[in-house]
């Protein structure tokens, strides 16, 4: 577990048994750091603002502002794992890292009891992976950062700068306004987006992006059905979240 992650997850472990407290040792052992690292994180999550306060005392520790808890959620250990087989498929994929986390939260504000019989169901459930088709899992090592640069430019509107290799491999340095993120068939992404340097929409595939910044230009107003419309075939139906 990276740094970052393992923040987020001391958040949620604090969150999730508010107002109780734990140890930094028990951090440390949950966490398999050391003492001083966990002391190190909580230090650099208080100065970002998160109601994070000290016990005193040899029975004390550190606690969340219970107003910060999540009161525990009605999901069954089997509807747990269900969620769980169903974000095993994100992946390394763009929002796999969100997904990751969203499973944390559900997980971290069950009931004690509840939490860890869906974490023995789910150690019990194996997936076979799928073969891969011709080409499907060409992913260039920066992939993630791309996909988190597009992720990123898409909520804020801002301009991308990318650097984007053709079908033969030629590389060009180009600005582009995102518009649509696609998921499409053979385990593809594509970002559709109106590419400056040829003044018009083009597609561009995730795995042949090698490089990708935000600027901090904010994009210009453009209608949304003018990018989905370039890619109608791609397009099964948008992401629905109510």
């Amino acid at each position: 577990m990276n740094r970052t992650d393992r923040l987020y997850a001391l958040v949620e472990d604090l969150r999730a048994i508010a107002p109780r407290h734990r140890s930094a040792r028990e951090l440390a052992e949950r966490f398999e750091v050391s003492v001083r690292t966990i002391e190190r994180d909580i230090t650099a999550l208080q100065e970002s603002g998160v109601p994070i306060y000290a016990e005193p005392g040899r029975k004390g520790g550190y606690a969340i502002d219970k107003k910060m808890s999540l009161p525990p959620l009605n999901f069954t250990p089997a509807e747990a794992v269900a969620i769980a087989v169903a974000l095993s498929r994100a992946g390394d994929q763009p929002f796999g890292r969100q997904a990751r986390s969203a499973l944390r939260k559900v997980v971290a504000a069950m009931p004690g009891s509840e939490g860890e019989l869906a974490r023995e169901l789910a150690r019990r459930v194996q997936l076979m992976q799928p073969e891969s088709e011709p080409g499907g899992d060409v992913r260039p090592l920066g992939a993630e950062g791309v996909s988190r640069a597009i992720e990123e430019a898409l909520l804020r509107r801002r301009v991308l700068r990318l650097d984007y290799a053709d079908a033969k491999g030629a590389l060009t340095s180009r600005d582009v306004e995102p518009g649509v993120f696609l998921g499409g068939r053979g385990g593809f992404w594509y970002l559709v987006a109106w590419c400056r340097l040829r003044d018009d929409v083009r597609v561009f595939r995730l795995d042949r992006i090698a490089a990708a910044t935000v600027t901090p230009e904010r994009c210009p107003d453009r209608p949304l059905e003018g990018f989905a419309t370039e890619v109608p075939e791609m397009v099964v139906h948008g992401t629905v979240l109510d």
